[in-house]
C-alpha cells in the first residue's frame, strides 16, 4: 500500500506548490470532492491535526491536510501520533477499507528531523532546490515570452535581483506586468522599475531584507523596518502570524548559515545543498551574519514565539504594539527581550 503521506522541503516554493497541486488533483480524480486543511505548526500542535486527519468529514470523501513548518515536528509525542495514524491506516487497508486521508508536510528548510523522515517512504520525499544561476534568465525570458511578452535582458537581471528566487514568488512578480501592459510589448527596465519598486508588495521577507542590511545603522533599519511593517499590516496579507511565520523562517536560515558557515569557510556546495544557492541569498545572508550572531539569532527566534503567544492572547487591539516591540528586540536589542511599557516609553 502506497503511504498517504508526503514530505516536500526546500526553498523552491513554486515547484512545491505544484506538487501539493498534483496530489490533491489525484486525489479529486478518484474520490471527487476533497475537504482540504492547511495549518502552520508554529501556529497549531500536531495533536489539533490528528482528530481532523481520522475524523474525515460528512461532506466530502477525503481528507486533504498540509502541514506547514514541519522542521518543528521532532517532539516524541508528535512523532509516536503521526506513527500511531500510520499504524491506524495500515490496518484499515488490509482490512479492506479505502484510505481517504492524505498528510503532506512543508518545510521552507532542507532537512527535518531525522525521526519524522524515517516515517516516511522515500518515493514521497523531495528537496525542491532554487534555480540555478544560469537558470534564471532563460526562466523569466520564457515566462514573458509565454504569455506573448517580450523582455530586455537588463530588465529581466533587475526582476531577478529584486524578487526572491524562486518560481512562485516570479510567477507573481512578473504576471503583474500583463495587467500594465498590452501584449507584444517589450519589457524595460523603466517598467520594471515603475511596477516593481513604486507599487512593491512588502511581505515578511523584504521586511528581513530591510533589517538585515548591513551597510545601515540599527537604528535607519529600525525605522525602514516600521515603514515595512505598517505596509504590510495595511495590506490584504496583513496577519501577524504570517509575519511572524516568514520571519521565523528567515531566522532559522540565519542560524543554519553560521553553523555551516563559521569563518566564511563553506564552499559553493555546502551552501547550496543547505539551500543557499543563489548569489542574491548568500550576500543576503552574509549581511545578516554581521549583524546577528548565531546566539543572537537564536534569541530572535524566541522571541518570535514570544510575540506569537502575546498577539494571539490579546486580540487584534495591541497587535500593532507587539509586533513594533518584536521589531525593536530584533533590530535594535539583538535578541534581549523588553516589556512592553519599556517600549512605549
Amino acid at each position: 500500500m502506497a503511504l498517504p503521506l508526503y514530505l516536500f522541503t526546500g526553498p523552491e516554493f513554486g515547484k512545491r506548490n505544484d506538487a501539493v497541486d498534483e496530489i490533491k488533483k489525484a486525489a479529486k480524480k478518484k474520490f471527487g470532492d476533497v475537504d482540504e486543511h492547511l495549518f502552520y505548526l508554529i501556529d497549531t500542535s500536531f495533536g489539533e491535526i490528528v482528530p481532523v486527519l481520522e475524523g474525515g468529514t460528512l461532506f466530502s470523501a477525503a481528507t486533504c491536510v498540509v502541514c506547514k513548518n514541519a522542521e518543528l515536528l521532532k517532539k516524541a509525542d508528535d512523532i509516536n501520533q503521526l506513527k500511531k495514524w500510520l499504524e491506524n491506516i495500515e490496518k484499515a487497508s488490509k482490512n479492506g477499507e479505502e484510505i481517504s486521508s492524505i498528510l503532506i508536510l512543508i518545510s521552507d528548510d532542507i532537512s527535518v528531523d531525522a525521526k519524522l523522515e524515517k516515517l516516511i517512504p522515500g518515493e514521497n520525499r523531495k528537496k525542491f532546490w532554487e534555480m540555478y544561476e544560469n537558470e534564471k534568465l532563460p526562466w523569466v525570458s520564457s515566462f514573458f515570452q509565454k504569455n506573448g511578452y517580450k523582455i530586455k535582458s537588463e530588465a529581466a537581471q533587475l526582476i531577478l535581483d529584486m524578487v526572491e528566487n524562486n518560481t512562485e514568488a516570479l510567477r507573481n512578480e512578473c504576471s503583474r506586468f500583463f495587467v500594465c501592459f498590452p501584449k507584444e510589448h517589450t519589457i524595460t527596465d523603466d517598467d520594471v522599475s515603475s511596477i516593481l519598486i513604486h507599487n512593491r508588495e512588502e511581505n515578511a521577507f523584504t521586511l528581513f531584507n530591510q533589517i538585515s542590511n548591513a551597510s545601515e545603522s540599527a537604528e535607519k533599519r529600525f525605522e525602514a523596518g516600521i515603514e515595512i511593517l505598517q505596509k504590510i499590516l495595511l495590506s490584504k496579507d496583513n496577519s501577524p502570524v504570517m509575519i511572524i511565520v516568514g520571519l521565523a523562517s528567515c531566522f532559522r536560515k540565519l542560524v543554519l548559515w553560521h553553523k555551516i558557515n563559521a569563518g566564511g569557510t563553506a564552499d559553493a556546495t555546502t551552501l547550496k545543498s543547505n539551500g543557499f544557492s543563489s548569489s542574491t541569498m548568500q550576500k543576503q545572508y552574509r549581511n545578516a551574519a554581521r549583524i546577528w550572531t548565531v546566539g543572537q539569532a537564536t534569541a530572535i527566534l524566541a522571541v518570535l514565539a514570544s510575540t506569537d503567544m502575546e498577539t494571539r492572547s490579546s486580540g487584534t487591539l495591541l497587535e500593532e504594539v507587539y509586533l513594533q516591540k518584536m521589531l525593536y528586540e530584533i533590530v535594535v536589542k539583538k535578541g534581549a527581550s523588553l516589556a512592553v511599557a519599556d517600549y512605549n516609553e
